[in-house]
């Protein structure tokens, strides 16, 4: 549908310490062999709501963001997610009171 500029990888699970079989990040680090689009692993009660060219990550839990050839990382909770649709770059903003976690 093209509604955001990156793949939604819902219900995101970590990677368990003596698991041997293959976790999600494996599996989206293979994707990213063949793509460059950004993925957002969602934890279990998490969401996204898009305003205009921002998105909001809602929810009591941090993201784990994905792009190809960078290590992963967090994203808080409440945070802004601005995006330019043709560059596909995020900028991430962390807002102090500027999102509720409640919205």
């Amino acid at each position: 549908l093209g509604l955001v500029p990156f793949n939604l990888n819902p219900h995101y699970l970590d990677p368990v310490p003596g698991f041997a079989g293959e976790t999600r990040e494996t599996r989206i680090k293979e994707f990213h062999t063949q793509q460059d689009i950004p993925v957002v692993g969602l934890r279990e009660g998490s969401w996204i709501r898009v305003i205009g060219d921002s998105i909001v990550l809602g929810g009591l839990l941090s993201a784990r963001i994905f792009e190809k050839n960078k290590l992963p990382y967090e994203l808080e909770a409440g945070a802004i997610i601005s995006f330019q649709k043709h560059k596909m770059k995020f900028l991430v903003v962390q807002p102090d009171n500027l999102v509720s976690r409640n919205s």
